[in-house]
């Protein structure tokens, strides 16, 4: 009863609280004070750009060497990286109406401190930086300013450099579709369907290649929710392509490239990929799902530092990769790469992933970032998204959702069942999305497939964060009302989440009670709740722990890393914990049982009254 005393007050507050706790600093690049941008050009100042050409041996990223000299060189002088090259005033909106137009309408894509690689530049006024620059479908220029980030002053622009082709198909991105046995590819470039026909050429390895077509889709400045994404954060997305993959044989490995043939009939290719086709539902095999939350976009050249999110990002993004080969699907549970409103973040964080999405399933679920926004239809009326409402996110991943801009949705994938919640939007009892939930769960065949996985991104289940202690509910408030009695009458395994940026484990649990003492084997009926974990800890800033004792509490951890699932049967799931650090594993646990256990009532998992009875 306690605690039910706290959830009007926690809920009038929970907008201040999440913008105090989640805001995570201001962006990078909302630091640059683009419309206070000054023209200061020196004689003596310059900057070059090599090589002028990139992407000749069809390279998709490349790392650029600048050379800057300024002969009043200062602290805060800073370099910017901005596509389309051209950048002046003369670009704006027309709707832009200022007396005195501004030199910039559009923030840098990066920039850095001009002495991050001389630390001599103040003394010498001369500098060198290297930059590592993806394709995104226009020309680049650099530019150095004196005046810091919050009154710069332009004093050189380089010449323009290019990708030989920037239209190129890029950043193939996989996804179950809405059958078991169909694949989805998603991919991004810069052909219009007035310009070319988007394709997948696909078989079976040393087999026939087929042709699969693709639907287009695209968004305009229009399509954006409020500032930065319309304003200074705003950037041409492309055109973004996904071809539907279908009838594929279980466990079978494909391989594809994606194609446009233009309007001369010559084509573009993409390199050459492969994947493995998913086991069909209740299949026994060995089957190994990663899942984590929060990761966020790093720059491996050292720019546009974000509250250290490029550490935690990249070595999560590289464990990932080096553990490829025993990764079979992975699901990223929101914030996905915290643009904010900055577009071009999107097309980076999707060179990052690539070798992982081109590879296997990269299924994502909505947060805070990718879809709040006042006024928009989202349950918490922040402006964490900056502006995004969800658009970027349910544009550049495919999901299986029947509605796109309702991101919830179930998965089978062999002798797991995944429900996935979308917390930005209501999911009490008696709305759409939990009678999606409740019919998710409930139509499951145990027998077929045993192991429940419930996924959202907001924790509501249960968390030790400070941030929710504070609030007395240690969790969303009202976050586990609504679910506990699905998660408790439909025996759901284990519930994960995000937006708490760190790892938690609690014991098996049913309205605040552990259900069990066991803490690392679990074996026949003797679950009887749900394990909740917070699994947050992708790659932004960390969350800090309460200092109360929890009893739920098994296991935490202050730390960057990702959980990992592996089913070897229907009677043997582990749980791993693995630190991004170094890949090994910090916490684990296994469920033994058999189908039969599965079939054994516990406190309020069958109905009272039976025709038994």
């Amino acid at each position: 009863m306690g605690e039910s005393k706290f959830v009007s007050l926690a809920f009038l507050l929970v907008c201040l609280v999440v913008q105090r706790v989640w805001s995570h600093g201001y962006h990078p690049l909302s630091k640059v004070a683009v419309h206070k941008a000054t023209v200061s050009l020196l004689d003596l100042a310059y900057i070059k750009a090599s090589p002028a050409v990139l992407g000749l041996q069809e390279q998709t990223a490349e790392w650029v060497t600048l050379e800057y000299s300024s002969p009043i060189p200062s602290i805060g002088d800073w370099i910017g990286v901005f596509s389309p090259a051209n950048f002046s005033a003369s670009t704006c909106p027309k709707e832009n109406r200022r007396v005195y137009p501004p030199l910039l309408c559009s923030a840098p894509i990066k920039y850095q401190y001009a002495n991050y690689s001389s630390p001599l530049y103040k003394e010498t006024g001369k500098g060198f930086l290297k930059l590592l620059l993806i394709n995104q479908r226009s020309d680049f220029s650099f530019a150095l300013f004196s005046g810091g980030l919050s009154n710069p002053k332009l004093v050189a622009v380089s010449d323009k450099i290019a990708f030989a082709n920037p239209n190129a198909p890029l950043y193939p991105r996989l996804a179950l579709g809405k059958s078991w046995n169909e694949m989805t590819v998603t991919w991004t470039s810069g052909y219009g369907i007035n310009d070319a026909e988007p394709f997948v050429q696909w078989g079976p390895k040393e087999g026939d290649r087929m042709h699969s077509p693709a639907e287009t889709l695209t968004f305009t400045r229009d399509s954006m929710c409020g500032a930065p994404a319309r304003t200074v954060g705003w950037r041409d997305p492309g055109y973004i392509h996904t071809s539907h993959l279908k009838e594929l044989w279980p466990n079978k490995i494909y391989e594809y490239r994606i194609g446009h043939k233009l309007n001369n009939v010559t084509y573009i290719w993409s390199g050459n990929y492969q994947f493995t086709a998913p086991p069909c539902p209740g299949q026994k095999s060995l089957q190994r799902v990663v899942i984590f939350g929060d990761m966020g976009k790093g720059e491996v050249d050292g720019s546009n530092e974000y509250n250290n999110f490029q550490h935690g990002s990249i070595n999560t993004t590289q464990q990932l990769i080096q553990d490829l080969e025993d990764i079979d699907i992975v699901f990223h549970i929101g914030d996905i790469c915290y643009a904010n409103g900055y577009l071009p973040q999107w097309d980076q964080f999707t060179a990052q992933v690539e070798p992982i999405a081109s590879a296997v399933p990269y299924m994502i679920a909505s947060g805070n970032h990718e879809r709040d926004w006042p006024g928009t239809g989202s349950f918490y009326e922040n402006m964490d998204s900056g502006g995004e409402c969800g658009v970027l996110a349910q544009t550049m991943f495919y999901t299986p959702a029947s509605n796109r801009a309702k991101l919830w949705y179930s998965i089978d994938y062999g002798m797991f069942r995944f429900c996935i919640a979308d917390t930005e939007h209501d999911w009490r009892e008696g709305t759409e999305q939990y009678k999606f939930i409740e019919h998710c769960l409930a139509s499951v065949d145990r027998q077929k497939q045993p192991w429940i996985i419930f996924l959202a991104h907001r924790v509501l289940g249960y968390s030790s964060c400070i941030c929710y202690a504070e609030e007395g509910s240690f969790a969303e408030p009202m976050g586990r009302e609504s679910f506990q009695k699905l998660w408790q009458k439909y025996k759901v395994d284990i519930a994960i989440y995000g937006h708490v940026h760190n790892y938690e484990r609690t014991c098996p649990i049913y309205q605040n009670i552990c259900t069990n003492e066991e803490k690392h084997h679990y074996k026949g009926r003797t679950l009887n709740g749900t394990i909740h974990v917070v699994a947050g800890g992708g790659g932004a800033s960390l969350s800090a722990f309460t200092s109360l004792k929890t009893k739920w509490s098994i296991f935490k951890d202050y730390d960057y890393g990702f959980v990992k699932l592996t089913a070897f049967d229907h009677s043997n799931l582990l749980f791993e914990y693995k630190k991004s650090r170094d890949g090994k594993v910090y916490d684990s646990f296994k469920i033994s049982r058999d189908y039969r256990d599965i079939l054994a009532c516990t406190m309020d998992s069958c109905p009272s009254i039976t025709m038994a009875s």
